[in-house]
């Protein structure tokens, strides 16, 4: 995937977030299951490991189980049952790598890519939470727009040691002065947050260049998500320690 592609389809995502959660909260709810299970269905792919639809619809379900059940949680802590729905999707990799006949020499890679795949699917749900904190949108435009900001930058060509620091600092800027325009008090958890997504996205990018293209959409996609989805469990651990 091209890199101004790869960037197309982030800002789609980030506009999908941004708008699910100025709607409300069935709207995130949808919108976290839809990443997360575009996420999981591609993440194999990416990867390009064996038993790839049943690994793809573990780390589907995962994530999908991680936004619902955010947004159905009673109390305070909204990402409660996350970390269980993670160990049984990990343990249900560990399964079919266990039952499965080939690619026996891959089988360590694969377990390990597909946990990876169903720790990250499960974050999904920390956009959920994020928006059940405050019941109202809070640092995700923020985050969206430092977010959109190093996508743009990473459609570059520059090297890594000229980018890399560039995205970290535009992205804490841009993220900063949206909070003066949007978010009222909330100056230094989006100046934390613009930190952590420029950096984020920066090391997204670069592993991305690393690794090569996927084999198919479906893995091009997932691995631009990837990032996006981890996003939103700091951006709601950063609310509750800064904003709550």
């Amino acid at each position: 995937m091209k890199s101004y592609i790869a960037g197309l389809v982030g800002i789609l995502a980030l506009a999908l977030l941004v708008a699910a959660a100025a709607l409300g909260l069935d709207w995130t709810v949808g919108a976290a299951i839809v990443l997360a299970v575009a996420f999981g269905l591609g993440w194999p792919h990416a990867l390009a490991i064996p038993a790839r639809k049943t690994l793809g619809a573990v780390i589907a379900l995962t994530g999908a189980a991680s936004a619902l059940s955010a947004g159905l949680s009673g109390g305070t802590e909204h990402l409660a049952w996350t970390p269980i729905y993670i160990a049984v999707g990990f343990a249900a990799v560990m399964m079919i790598q266990v039952i499965r006949g080939t690619g026996q020499l891959r089988r360590l890679e694969s377990t390990l890519g597909a946990g990876a795949g169903v720790a990250v699917a499960g974050f999904a749900g920390g956009w959920v939470a994020s928006w059940r904190l405050l019941e109202e949108p809070g640092l995700t435009l923020s985050v969206a727009i430092a977010a959109v900001l190093a996508l743009l930058l990473g459609m570059l060509a520059w090297p890594d040691r000229v980018l890399a620091p560039l995205t970290i600092a535009l992205a804490a800027l841009a993220s900063t002065l949206s909070a003066y325009l949007f978010l009222d008090g909330q100056v230094l958890p989006a100046f934390v947050m613009g930190l952590i997504a420029g950096a984020v996205m920066a090391a997204a990018r670069r592993l991305r260049v690393m690794a090569g293209a996927p084999a198919n959409v479906l893995g091009e996609v997932a691995v631009v998500l990837a990032p996006l989805l981890a996003l939103g469990s700091l951006v709601y651990f950063v609310e509750k320690l800064f904003v709550s």
